[in-house]
């Protein structure tokens, strides 16, 4: 039994979104290792030039996330 036309694009449309927010994790994990415990505006910056342009990130998102890493956790969960 084949899936209905439109099934397709919906699991093409979310494989993309999950590879795209694997993306993001990775993106985030390596900033949280790099710069671990870092003042909050060094890791503000290597956010900002490490991360992919989407999935994009609201603003007190990303900053939760640079204050979790300015404190020395990884908030990328891998």
């Amino acid at each position: 039994m084949r899936p209905a036309e439109g099934d397709d694009m919906i699991v093409d449309r979310a494989t993309r979104e999950h590879e795209d927010n694997l993306v993001l994790f990775r993106a985030v994990h390596e900033v949280a290792v790099r710069h671990a415990g870092a003042p909050y505006h060094q890791v503000i910056s290597a956010l900002a030039a490490g991360l992919p342009g989407a999935p994009r990130l609201a603003a007190d998102e990303l900053r939760r996330i640079a204050e979790e890493i300015s404190l020395g956790r990884d908030p990328s969960g891998l």
